[in-house]
């Protein structure tokens, strides 16, 4: 399963998914897209948004963190 989360340094919700991420034992990838310009330009295409967190669970994206479409994403 490929999880790749893009996050701030001061997103609070970045740190609840990447919370949940850790206690469902769920590998994932993080960018820190304040400081990757060329991964806030990805998370940009993927998503249509600015905001973060940005969740790509094996290619469906997600906007915030929504824990029941984060759980129906990684039981796919």
């Amino acid at each position: 399963m490929a999880v790749t989360i893009y996050t701030t340094p001061t997103c609070g919700y970045c740190k609840v998914a990447k919370e949940f991420f850790k206690t469902q034992h769920v590998p994932y990838t993080e960018y820190n897209v304040a400081s990757d310009q060329r991964k806030a330009e990805e998370m940009m295409r993927k998503s249509g948004q600015m905001g973060v967190p940005v969740i790509d669970v094996h290619g469906k994206i997600i906007v915030g963190f929504n824990r029941p479409e984060i759980e129906k994403a990684l039981r796919r």
